[in-house]
């Protein structure tokens, strides 16, 4: 019987490290909720400024519209720092030799 692959060892986080990387996520978070409501703010304005009436229905979807597609792009970027800052991103990349594919 042909003896069974091993599976890689999982790597042990280190909790200071991440919170550490938790504290700059909601950090920048509050930053880029701040960035975002003065996009959507900006956004108004210029709408405002072109002489076409808001409608309140305008208003909203165009606060909704531009807040959460800066919050998304800035949140899901910021997750990609997020993972590379805790460390989980290092069992992923952990091999013993180069050899071993």
């Amino acid at each position: 019987m042909a003896s069974m692959p091993q599976h890689d060892p999982i790597p042990r986080r280190d909790l200071e490290r991440t919170a550490i990387a938790w504290t700059r996520y909601k950090r920048l978070m509050r930053w880029m909720a701040l960035a975002a409501a003065t996009c959507a703010i900006l956004a108004l304005a210029w709408l405002k400024s072109t002489g076409s009436p808001l409608p309140i229905h305008m208003v909203i979807a165009t606060i909704a519209g531009v807040g959460f597609s800066v919050l998304l792009g800035t949140g899901l970027m910021g997750l990609v720092y997020f993972s590379n800052n805790s460390g989980h991103d290092d069992a992923a990349t952990t091999r013993k030799n180069e050899d071993d594919v």
